[in-house]
């Protein structure tokens, strides 16, 4: 990795020493620079959890991408300053759909050379947790995020994030993550007509104070004093959207317009959300 040319995709212009002052700063930087989208999924193009593949697209070709990518981008870079980085499988909302959640998720732990303790690193969502978590039971409030962190009984750890409509979780075990399961379920959630990233195009990215978000023709702004959301009214709209809001130049994304419309007509009728 050449890390001068990744913290330039972030705006990174701190101290490079392994330390949790700069762990926080560069989950910060991250966060607010890259978005998560799954535009290429949209547009049918293989991902792969290659932390080089990720490198490219997402530094050399100025993307965003998902938790696999992000992530593991994230987790190469701070190797290379000197972190103790692990590799972990979270299971997104096992709670609800049980196995079927297994490895849907890539989060990192993370030691600093200054402290003994552990924490939970992760920018593979487009930024609910804006700095990193002690790994121990706690509350945090990252405005306009509400989080937590919890130990289970079955040995897993709980995260947990609640901006006022429901609260999303993933669990994890501190052990290494089978590379092998993140690999299969990569190529699931890409591939198989159910999967949640095939259906749905997601984009969105934080600052430090908001959360923006486009799911299919839907914009909508996150602050502590609520939600602002429109709906986008054509393809020019949308290729606008993603310029303006995060930075995403691709002309080609027209194209999905037409089934992007026709996914929202079937969820919402004529209603505008």
């Amino acid at each position: 990795m050449h890390l001068q040319h990744y913290f330039d995709r972030i705006g990174y212009r701190g101290d490079t020493q392994a330390t949790y002052a700069t762990l926080c700063a560069l989950q910060q930087a991250h966060v607010c620079s890259v978005p998560f989208e799954n535009l290429d999924v949209q547009l049918g193009r293989p991902l792969i959890i290659d932390a080089r593949s990720a490198y490219e697209k997402i530094v050399n070709h100025n993307r965003g991408g998902w938790c696999y990518e992000q992530n593991g981008l994230f987790g190469w870079a701070l190797s290379e300053i000197g972190f103790k980085v692990t590799r972990l499988a979270a299971d997104v909302m096992r709670q609800d759909r049980g196995d079927a959640a297994r490895a849907s998720h890539l989060c990192l732990l993370v030691r600093c050379e200054d402290s003994a303790d552990d924490y939970l690193a992760d920018v593979g969502f487009g930024g609910s947790m804006i700095s990193p978590i002690r790994l121990e039971q706690s509350e945090h409030v990252q405005p306009p995020f509400r989080l937590g962190l919890e130990k289970l009984t079955d040995g897993y750890w709980r995260f947990s994030e609640d901006l006022g409509r429901g609260e999303f979780s993933f669990d994890f075990l501190v052990e290494p993550a089978s590379e092998e399961a993140l690999a299969e379920k990569c190529k699931f959630l890409q591939d198989d007509p159910s999967s949640k990233f095939v259906l749905n195009l997601v984009v969105q990215i934080r600052s430090p104070e908001q959360h923006r978000s486009l799911r299919g023709r839907v914009l909508s702004t996150v602050t502590t004093k609520g939600i602002e959301t429109q709906t986008l009214g054509s393809g020019d709209e949308f290729v606008a959207a993603l310029n303006a809001y995060f930075q995403l130049e691709l002309p080609e994304v027209t194209e999905l317009w037409p089934r992007i419309a026709a996914r929202h007509e079937a969820l919402f009728g004529s209603e505008v959300t």
